[in-house]
């Protein structure tokens, strides 16, 4: 009975471990999402399929990228942040490289904006990572990644609770 509650411990102990490490991942928009709305791919990539997005990027309000990336100039300062405030709240589901979630929010990005090829990828680079989403606010609807990471938090509050009743 004690070594069923001891790897019991482990597990939750595992389980709680990874939901904070989850919770501290790297707050940026990767480079490779950056190419991606470029149109580039690579060999392997053309050879792998991607699942669909979990996000609908259909009706997102595009209007703050329009509105302050404009032609003929798409002044970076302005664009960079616009995308930055756009596409941060989302930076979960567009970093993963297994779905389509990048090419499909920059094909409404260039759908609604009327951007030229690669304009995000060439203009929109902080540091060898990417596009760094620190100090960007984030959105209070902004992705259903918010709500799945809270309540994978509360998911493991209660796991730990449970944990506390059985060796009490």
């Amino acid at each position: 009975m004690a070594a069923n509650r001891g790897l019991l411990l482990l597990l939750l102990s595992v389980a709680a471990l990874a939901g904070v490490a989850s919770a501290a991942a790297a707050s940026f928009i990767s480079d490779g999402v950056l190419q991606a709305g470029a149109g580039s791919t690579n060999g392997r990539r053309l050879l792998q399929a991607k699942k669909d997005c979990p996000m609908d990027f259909e009706f997102k309000n595009y209007t703050g990228i329009i509105s302050r990336c404009k032609g003929p100039k798409y002044p970076p300062k302005e664009c960079c942040g616009a995308l930055k405030e756009f596409a941060c709240p989302y930076k979960d589901y567009i970093n993963d490289l297994n779905t389509k979630c990048a090419d499909t929010m920059f094909s409404y990005i260039n759908i609604y904006g009327k951007y030229p090829p690669g304009l995000f990828a060439s203009e929109c680079r902080d540091d060898k990572k990417g596009l760094s989403c620190d100090g960007v606010p984030q959105q209070d609807s902004a992705s259903g990644g918010q709500r799945a990471q809270s309540s994978s938090f509360a998911l493991i509050g209660l796991m730990c609770g449970l944990v506390v009743l059985l060796f009490h």
